[in-house]
């Protein structure tokens, strides 16, 4: 495949194999639309408890099912009340049809994964080339999270993660959520392990907004191609964490899902006045990102790019994008 397709075809092929949240879990009170790389889908909750994403069209005559209601496990069309469960997306119930029994046995929309990680749902379009983002260090903590309103940047996955754990622009973006910052950047010490990349270095609390629980370590985490988090570790505070997961609405543009968790012990802010300092840096960034040419990183060299030592972390997530598209590209069973 990968001698035939171009670099953008082979990381769109990548990202239909990979997994994306379309919802945040509180908001499944109501059926919600998504739409994940042109593909329309609804997310809801059955009335077992259990997220579902389903395709969003009836096959009926092709009304949205995202404006339906929720019948046990299966979800009620608005138009004409054809029920499709959630499960194996067959029709269950046609109310203008005497015998039920006569249900056309195609009759079906297609049911797409769900789960419900972070504070959000997530799910993938094709068979899955990797498993949901489980990160090693968050593993056995008590965490609590907090999901955040979804931002919308006309800008690719890559694009966006690579604004999210960028060190370089602090001083130039981010003076006021994080106050004066140095602009040399020492020699950053990152590692790669397949698709996860990793990186440390020290927080100087300074006189930004960032600044109420001191000096920390923060623990950068990216896994291509959508996963992105921080985790801060503070002294006396305790853990506090934030991640992104910008889900690609299209290949040149994301709904970013994110939100911030503490641990329950966490002595430092609170959950929303953690969200709240967050959300300004990323406010402080999207007007920058969003005018970044190409919308999306130039896979196939379509437009000129120059890096420098303070662009290693960067560099090592496009080599981990670059992984991950020669893994979608493998053969049925050959993924590692």
């Amino acid at each position: 495949m990968t001698s035939t397709l171009t670099k953008r075809e082979q990381a769109e092929h990548a990202m239909r194999r990979s997994w994306f949240p379309v919802a945040r879990s509180v908001d499944l009170d109501t059926p919600q639309p998504a739409v994940l790389l042109g593909e329309q889908l609804v997310v809801y909750r059955d009335e077992d408890g259990t997220a579902r994403v389903t395709a969003r069209r009836c096959p009926h005559r092709g009304a949205d099912l995202s404006l339906g209601k929720v019948h046990g496990r299966s979800l009620g069309c608005p138009y004409h009340g054809w029920q499709f469960d959630g499960g194996d997306g067959r029709c269950t119930r046609i109310p203008s049809l005497a015998d039920q029994s006569r249900i056309p046995a195609k009759a079906a929309v297609r049911v797409h994964p769900a789960v419900e990680r972070f504070g959000h749902v997530w799910t993938v379009l094709d068979e899955p080339v990797v498993e949901l983002y489980d990160p090693a260090a968050w593993r056995g903590r008590d965490l609590e999270w907090l999901a955040a309103e979804p931002l919308h940047s006309p800008t690719g996955v890559a694009v966006a993660v690579e604004n999210f754990r960028d060190v370089a622009h602090f001083p130039f973006v981010h003076q006021v959520s994080m106050g004066p910052t140095p602009e040399v950047v020492e020699p950053l010490e990152v590692r790669r392990d397949g698709l996860d990349v990793h990186m440390s270095r020290p927080l100087e609390a300074s006189s930004g907004d960032w600044a109420a629980q001191g000096d920390c370590r923060m623990d950068y985490q990216c896994t291509a191609p959508g996963f992105a988090s921080i985790s801060y570790h503070y002294e006396i505070a305790g853990l506090r964490i934030v991640a992104g997961f910008p889900s690609p609405v299209s290949y040149e543009e994301v709904k970013i899902f994110w939100g911030v968790a503490n641990e329950r012990d966490f002595k430092g802010d609170s959950l929303e006045e953690c969200l709240r300092v967050e959300e300004m840096v990323y406010l402080e960034d999207l007007p920058i990102v969003e005018n970044i040419q190409p919308r999306e990183v130039p896979w196939d060299g379509e437009a000129p790019e120059f890096s420098a030592p303070a662009d290693l972390f960067t560099l090592n997530y496009r080599r981990a994008f670059g992984e991950l598209m020669r893994r979608a590209a493998a053969p049925a069973g050959a993924e590692g």
